[in-house]
């Protein structure tokens, strides 16, 4: 067979992953396991704050830092996190093909010191793909407070690597790993690698056809491509497609027919895995001395009771409820001052408009409409999401957000769907749209839609202010004790999530069996160890990476509702507005559904962000053609005398819970999806729940009221 030498083998990196690369600049890989640590890895060499987490699957994609060291360039590639390079996920393929095309200067390895077995796999098959690996075995600390030490002297001879023990978190052994970095992009480093051998069967069929694949693609690793070959991978053939330049598959179809048959294994890849696993667990007894349990025993005993049957799920609902309750009852006063000063601030932003002659019209739109929503936007939602989402975030440092997935998983299994969605649910409580983004943790296309078409069933931060409204107006004003009502709030809108999470399972399986069908997906959870949360981390991820980034996404949306719904309210036909006239038109339809013209209208002209519902109910209701805000009794007293009763009260917590997505999850549906199919059963989908749930409700309570 003549083979024939190709002077362009592989697209660049810019055409190939997007990456920009300077001239004298070395591109570093980092591949690890989720949980590794390997973001925090990311954070200290790069100085960025990418944001980092206690749960496995936080890296869905490639992230780029570029740093400095003895005078060098470096661009550090943060790769999803994956348990191996068999590309059975999104995120192997990605880490694969990047090792593989990308053409690294260096891969970093991290390893959790904690289970070194577990991790080495990995790092096994990295070695196969290129000479030039360093392990980073993370979290020292961590395994020194469990009686654990890692010997590196014994690996790097075992592996002829160079070892690196580190603690990213606190920056202990992290100029090591920069000097190990600095030697082997430059070809400084006398490696001595020892890939491993999967028997002599196997070994002998690659030999057969190394140095012809080292002709024909010199740029990929022989024995590895020769390993993938007789494995029978589709998916690396897919990539060299899609990466490699020339012509090269008549030629690899002749090589593939050298391969004999291996018919003594049954299945290749089981055992090129097998084989990796017991090796790693020989090495890593050989090189790890425990000298004591204690630790792995506390944390073994926790779990007993955090992920029992019996007491995990209780144990997880009270926390839920305790976090809403304090939600509930820290957010009143800090509400409430932010709402003085910003509504204090209306009458000089007219008097400022009146003192340069701007017309009437046009400072009642720009402070009745725009300024108005603005400010009862941010009220409204920065306090509760200021307090909720660093109590979220520091659940997610300590390590018990995996726990939950592990407790609804076998719920999620028996609705055909995925265990992570849990988790994707659990970014949605902050925001939808976020939630929706988080969905890319899970692997299967078609489970990974089913989770971003059933993420608004949980109620966002934005849909709180009208649920706590109408629950504390309704459902719990008999209680004359403060504290009481407010805990008893909070058990209201506790029950309202259960009802969501009941729903989601419901229709996730609904949608398994028919637009979606299919298995549901197998997956490992890991349950990281249990960390003591870095408050300056949990500060800033939950103010600055949530917080402020929900609400000025929410803040860019109101504007123009503000406008729009000012107009809608301050132009007449005849002797009432257009809002009014609408509102009369939606009646008989919103009385199917146990609501009235004006509520349904509300929730309409709140698509654009669901914390304006109330206000523009009230402005409607009153005619007073801007927002207007009051408190909870005086609003209660409005809403009885529009004919309000408790089965009004609970459509309109329902419909809140259940209604259309707002404007941004929707957007980001689209964005995620790529398809607008997608994006119109995102809206439909919970709308028509909505209206055919309230329709029930309101006919049982018509038949036995």
């Amino acid at each position: 067979m003549g083979l024939t030498h190709q002077s362009t083998k592989t697209k660049s990196l810019k055409d190939m992953f997007d990456i920009e690369k300077k001239e004298d600049q070395y591109v570093i890989a980092l591949a690890g396991n989720p949980n590794t640590g390997k973001s925090t890895v990311f954070n200290y060499l790069t100085g960025l704050k990418q944001h980092t987490g206690n749960w496995p699957g936080k890296t869905v994609a490639t992230a780029r830092g570029d740093f400095k060291h003895n005078n060098k360039d470096y661009a550090l590639i943060d790769l999803p996190g994956t348990y191996s390079l068999f590309a059975l996920s999104q995120e192997e393929v990605v880490a694969r093909d990047f090792i593989c095309f990308g053409k690294p200067d260096a891969v970093i390895v991290v390893c959790d010191a904690n289970c070194l077995e577990r991790n080495l796999n990995l790092a096994f098959q990295v070695m196969e793909l290129t000479d030039k690996v360093i392990l980073c075995i993370n979290l020292v600390d961590e395994a020194k407070k469990k009686g654990i030490q890692i010997d590196k002297t014994i690996l790097e001879k075992e592996l002829g690597i160079p070892v690196v023990l580190t603690a990213a978190r606190s920056g202990y052994g992290m100029n090591d790993l920069l000097e190990a970095i600095d030697k082997v992009s430059s070809g400084k480093y006398k490696f001595n690698n020892k890939p491993i051998t999967y028997g002599e069967e196997i070994e002998s069929s690659v030999n057969l056809i190394k140095n012809d694949l080292h002709e024909l693609i010199p740029d990929l690793n022989p024995r590895w491509l020769g390993l993938r070959l007789l494995d029978g991978d589709k998916s690396i053939l897919e990539s060299m497609n899609e990466y490699i330049t020339f012509d090269y598959n008549e030629s690899l179809e002749e090589i593939k027919h050298k391969l004999p048959k291996i018919n003594s294994i049954k299945n290749i890849r089981d055992e090129f895995t097998k084989v990796n696993y017991d090796i790693a667990s020989s090495l890593s007894k050989k090189c790890t001395m425990i000298k004591s349990k204690n630790k792995i025993d506390r944390d073994e005993k926790i779990d007993k009771i955090l992920t029992s049957k019996y007491f995990g799920m209780p144990i997880m609902l009270i926390l839920l409820a305790l976090i809403l309750w304090i939600t509930i009852e820290g957010a009143n006063y800090p509400s409430e001052l932010l709402a003085n000063f910003l509504f204090g601030l209306q009458p000089h932003l007219t008097d400022a408009l009146n003192s340069i002659g701007a017309p009437v019209w046009l400072s009642g739109m720009l402070v009745d409409g725009l300024y108005k929503t603005l400010a009862w936007v941010i009220s409204v939602m920065l306090p509760p999401m200021a307090i909720f989402f660093p109590l979220f975030t520091l659940l997610e440092d300590l390590g018990y957000l995996p726990r939950v997935a592990f407790n609804l998983d076998h719920l999620f299994k028996k609705a055909c769907c995925h265990g992570k969605q849990c988790l994707t649910m659990c970014m949605g409580f902050g925001c939808n749209a976020a939630g929706v983004i988080g969905c890319r943790i899970i692997d299967s296309p078609r489970e990974r839609l089913i989770a971003i078409l059933t993420n608004n069933f949980v109620p966002c931060n934005g849909r709180f202010p009208t649920l706590i409204a109408i629950s504390t107006i309704f459902f719990t004003s008999m209680i004359t004790n403060s504290a009481f009502a407010s805990v008893s709030t909070a058990l209201c809108i506790t029950l309202l999530i259960i009802l969501g999470v009941i729903t989601t399972l419901i229709v996730s399986y609904i949608l398994s069996k028919t637009m979606l069908k299919g298995v549901p997906s197998t997956f490992t959870l890991e349950l990281p160890p249990y960390r003591t949360p870095q408050i300056g981390r949990v500060i800033y991820t939950s103010i600055v990476d949530r917080t402020i980034f929900v609400l000025g996404r929410a803040i860019t949306i109101a504007i123009p509702a503000g406008i729009i719904i000012w107009i809608c309210a301050n132009i007449y036909i005849g002797d009432v507005s257009i809002l009014v006239h609408v509102a009369n038109f939606l009646d008989p339809i919103a009385k199917v559904i146990g609501l009235d013209g004006f509520i349904l209208l509300a929730f309409i002209l709140g698509f654009p962000a669901n914390e304006i519902v109330i206000p523009i109910l009230l402005m409607a209701y009153l005619s007073t053609g801007s927002m207007i805000e009051m408190d909870n009794f005086a609003l209660g007293s409005v809403l009885i005398e529009h004919g309000w009763t408790y089965l009004t009260a609970l459509n309109v917590m329902l419909f809140s819970l259940l209604h259309w997505p707002c404007a941004t999850t929707l957007l980001t549906i689209k964005r995620e999806t790529g398809s607008l199919k997608w994006t119109v059963v995102g809206f439909l989908l919970p709308t028509c729940l909505a209206f055919i749930v309230c329709f029930l409700t309101t006919t049982i309570y018509n038949i036995f009221i």
